[in-house]
């Protein structure tokens, strides 16, 4: 079986280890980078119970997320494997355990609440920069590194901006009861980023207090009282905690505090120093296709002597109209375009790498025949990044794929048509293809 050996080794990279968790259609065990020796963690989810429940686009859309937000307090993506039967998560190990069972221990002192409730908002914060709403924001839900830092996880159930409805909001009824906003349950359509300020909002009171400011037996009662923000502050609660809290915990969200005035607020500002989000590792694995669909076990080596063959079915496929390959990493469809060249391979990657040093982008070599162009400076969705990838279509032709791995699409399709595509005109013997933005 390629995804084990004897050791219980995945594709030759991972030694898989003690089972640490279970969910639903999940299993996690801890794992260990056999070339590093860094400890991760190895999500396990099998294809045929993924078909069966419909849950494709979810699993898809939780990939997209965690790439999109790499950030110090958000539990990191690694890698994406997959085989016929199985999809592999493959995650940093975060070894601290939850926040929910230190909370379960009794109430947290002030200054301790108030680091944990800081990183929260920063990763919150940094992911609806990114579009992304996390929608179940619990203490469940955020693990402590063994610094005693905090890390958000299980975007399971987040939504991207593709997800809005005609009328700007999201619709899907989802989150756990006691954390979730009071409009999600009004089934009207709501703004998953005022929701998750709700979440933030509740996780700040059940740090400071040990229980939950919404309590009834009966959990209609129990939404009542979140509809009319029914709730008693504790005698402990210091005045700017309770001012803080009475500003979060606001049930119409056109009056709730946002997470830039959260930000401003004194009593968070106390010791707050914003941490730096993560660029996209240009040292990553390369972006694959949707694991969900993949009917072979990811190539993991390719020969560095000549590019990868493009199979002819697969040339005559992608550059039909209307087909786009399966982008797990964007916040909608990929931007990408794609020509045919008759110079070699290794002159067009040359001339790339040229051109990228020209307009002073930073230039890294990937493995076989791949680059990628990084911006120097952050965009308005981090840096800009764009791959190009070299394929082999027949002996004297070359299939050359440019994408945007991160950053904006209005600058991606700026640097394109201004620069690139001039530039790279003489080595083209044929454009097909282009997909538009979205």
């Amino acid at each position: 079986m390629a995804e084990a050996t004897e050791r219980n080794v995945l594709f030759g990279k991972y030694e898989m280890g003690r089972m640490l968790g279970q969910g639903t259609f999940a299993k996690v065990y801890y794992g260990r980078n056999l070339s590093t020796q860094e400890s991760v963690a190895i999500k396990v989810l099998n294809k045929d119970y993924i078909r069966k429940e419909g849950l494709a686009h979810q699993i898809e859309r939780e990939i997209s997320v965690m790439r999109l937000v790499r950030h110090p307090n958000v539990v990191e993506l690694k890698e994406v494997l997959a085989t016929k039967q199985r999809i592999f998560f493959v995650m940093e190990y975060v070894k601290g355990g939850e926040l929910f069972a230190k909370v379960a221990r009794g109430r947290l002192r002030e200054d301790v609440a108030r680091k944990y409730f800081q990183q929260l908002i920063s990763a919150v914060d940094f992911c609806h920069s990114r579009g992304v709403s996390h929608r179940d924001l619990k203490p469940e839900n955020l693990l402590l590194d063994e610094d005693g830092n905090l890390k958000v996880s299980d975007f399971g159930l987040s939504a991207l901006p593709e997800q809005l409805r005609l009328d700007g909001m999201l619709h899907t009824q989802c989150g756990t009861p006691a954390y979730v906003a009071p409009e999600v349950l009004r089934r009207k359509g709501y703004d998953g980023a005022k929701a998750d300020i709700w979440s933030c909002g509740v996780i700040l009171y059940v740090l400071l207090a040990g229980y939950l400011p919404f309590q009834d037996e009966n959990v209609m009662r129990m939404y009542q009282k979140m509809f009319k923000a029914e709730y008693e502050f504790p005698p402990w609660f210091s005045t700017e905690t309770r001012r803080l809290i009475s500003k979060l915990l606001v049930a119409d969200p056109n009056r709730r505090l946002t997470m830039a005035a959260v930000m401003r607020n004194p009593w968070f500002q106390k010791g707050f120093t914003r941490p730096v989000a993560f660029s996209i590792d240009l040292s990553s694995p390369d972006e694959i296709e949707s694991p969900c669909n993949c009917e072979h076990e990811r190539e993991l080596k390719r020969s560095d002597s000549k590019p990868e063959f493009y199979n002819a079915f697969e040339l005559i496929s992608t550059m039909s109209s209307g087909f786009d390959l399966s982008n797990l990493f964007e916040d909608g469809k990929k931007s990408r375009s794609m020509f045919t060249s008759k110079c070699p391979a290794s002159a067009i990657l040359s001339r790339i790498e040229s051109l990228g040093k020209k307009l002073n982008l930073k230039v890294v070599k990937l493995k076989d025949f791949k680059v990628k162009l990084q911006g120097r400076c952050e965009g308005r969705k981090g840096r800009l990044t764009v791959t190009a990838e070299v394929f082999e279509a027949a002996p004297e032709l070359a299939v050359v794929e440019l994408a945007k791995s991160s950053g904006d699409t209005l600058e991606y399709r700026k640097l394109w048509e201004e620069e690139v595509r001039p530039a790279l005109k003489d080595i083209v013997w044929s454009w097909q293809g282009e997909s538009e933005c979205q």
